[in-house]
């Protein structure tokens, strides 16, 4: 339920909160999401920005300002161990 007057902001991380709790049920080990302008939602949850050329073969080469990146729920992890195990 929306409520009228209330913070896009704070709507947004209900929306990603819930997305995250779904992905984390489902068995989702990284998820990749193109922030648009909610930078500060996307770091609130532990995403971190991907350099491209990093990205699983799949999400590499496509135009946009990049994605950023949520494993397990911490930013504890670089770009180099995804690299390295590209299934994880």
């Amino acid at each position: 339920m929306v409520v009228a007057g209330a913070d896009p902001l704070e709507i947004a991380s209900q929306l990603v909160a819930a997305a995250l709790d779904h992905a984390t049920a489902a068995g989702a080990a990284t998820l990749f999401a193109r922030p648009q302008g909610l930078d500060r939602v996307w770091v609130r949850f532990g995403f971190i920005p991907v350099p491209e050329s990093t990205l699983p073969a799949g999400l590499a080469g496509r135009a946009g300002a990049g994605l950023f990146a949520w494993r397990g729920g911490s930013a504890l992890w670089s770009p180099r161990e995804a690299a390295a195990n590209p299934g994880a």
